[in-house]
């Protein structure tokens, strides 16, 4: 049985984290879309191309050779995984993944993947764009002051100064970019499963993954 999971959700929500669990509980390939997105804002960042610069935006992407080696991302060779996770990054992604003509070619390269492989994708558009007919669909969301403090939490672990009250700005103005974008915007998918992770840790999140997805495979079979 071919198998495809779709989990959609707001940013810190803990998408990426569980998306790895259950990619490696089923033996799926785990696409971060995310973090795509985030390499051509930092590549594009780094060139001095904004948003609004589409002809130049389209050639950094399809110069752009992308692949996935256990949780890391690197672009023509270089591991770019930290590099994207920093503050500036997430606070300008938005900008760049809304552009229709970079989200058109990512999406045909994450579709292309998924027509291979047995895959496990996050993201804002995976269940209602990319993976409109994936096996299995999750929403997973929280509250924005707990995305926020977990988000604080985890870059004061990396030992990047941050203040809580810029991240949850932050937040907050990057739920209003991606559920009002035109193109793919943050929502549920109708047929998605929607699980809030407010007083959920990470194992509780994935474990209730695990059990729909057992569930519905042995109901299958």
């Amino acid at each position: 049985m071919r198998i495809s999971v779709a989990i959609d959700g707001p940013a810190g929500a803990g998408k990426s984290t569980i998306a790895k669990m259950i990619g490696e509980k089923f033996n799926l390939m785990y696409i971060n879309t995310g973090s795509m997105y985030r390499a051509v804002t930092l590549t594009a960042m780094n060139a001095n191309i904004s948003e609004k610069n589409v002809d130049d935006l389209v050639k950094i992407v399809a110069s752009l050779e992308m692949h996935f080696e256990e949780d890391h991302l690197f672009v023509n060779k270089e591991d770019l995984t930290d590099m994207i996770g920093m503050p500036v990054i997430s606070n300008n992604v938005s900008k760049y993944a809304a552009v229709p003509k970079v989200r058109e070619i990512l999406v045909k390269l994450q579709q292309d993947i998924a027509k291979k492989f047995n895959v496990i994708m996050d993201g804002r558009d995976i269940g209602t764009v990319v993976l409109k007919d994936a096996t299995f669909k999750f929403y997973l969301t929280a509250s924005s002051e707990e995305r926020a403090k977990r988000r604080y939490k985890e870059l004061i672990t990396k030992g990047i100064d941050v203040d809580y009250d810029t991240i949850l700005s932050d937040i907050i103005k990057r739920d209003y970019i991606d559920t009002h974008r035109e193109v793919s915007p943050l929502k549920k998918a109708i047929d998605a499963i929607e699980i809030d992770s407010n007083d959920l840790d990470i194992d509780g999140v994935a474990q209730k993954m695990i059990d729909y997805i057992n569930s519905n495979i042995k109901n299958n079979n």
